[in-house]
């Protein structure tokens, strides 16, 4: 049983920033990738950029340069920093652990937390 919870969540202007955080709890392997994805409307969800336990990242061509995943293992604390924004990355951002168990990859989500960018 795994829970996350996002929060940070917003309305910003343009060029403006926010930053993301969850928070996992419950029966958590201290091996796991965690990472961020979005859905705009009218889109399917994307990968926004996860980090693994070892804190090795990856991050979709459109956020590199702008946004920064890091983590907090003694916290299980996953952030996402957003800088610049830009309208399209209007979307809700969903939380995302990915545990190993019997050799399968399991997946846990959070609720989402909506970030509109508008001016």
């Amino acid at each position: 049983q795994v829970q996350l919870v996002e929060s940070g969540g917003g309305l910003v202007q343009p060029g403006g920033s926010l930053r993301l955080s969850c928070a996992a709890s419950g029966s958590i392997s201290s091996i796991n990738t965690m990472g961020w994805y979005r859905q705009a409307p009218g889109k399917q969800r994307e990968l926004v950029a996860d980090i693994i336990s070892g804190g090795s990242t990856n991050y979709a061509d459109s956020v590199k340069g702008r946004f920064t995943i890091s983590r907090d293992n003694a916290k299980n604390t996953v952030y996402l920093q957003m800088n610049s924004l830009k309208p399209e990355d209007t979307a809700v951002y969903y939380c995302m652990m990915k545990v190993i168990r019997s050799f399968r990859a399991y997946d846990y989500w959070g609720q989402g937390t909506q970030v509109t960018v508008s001016s």
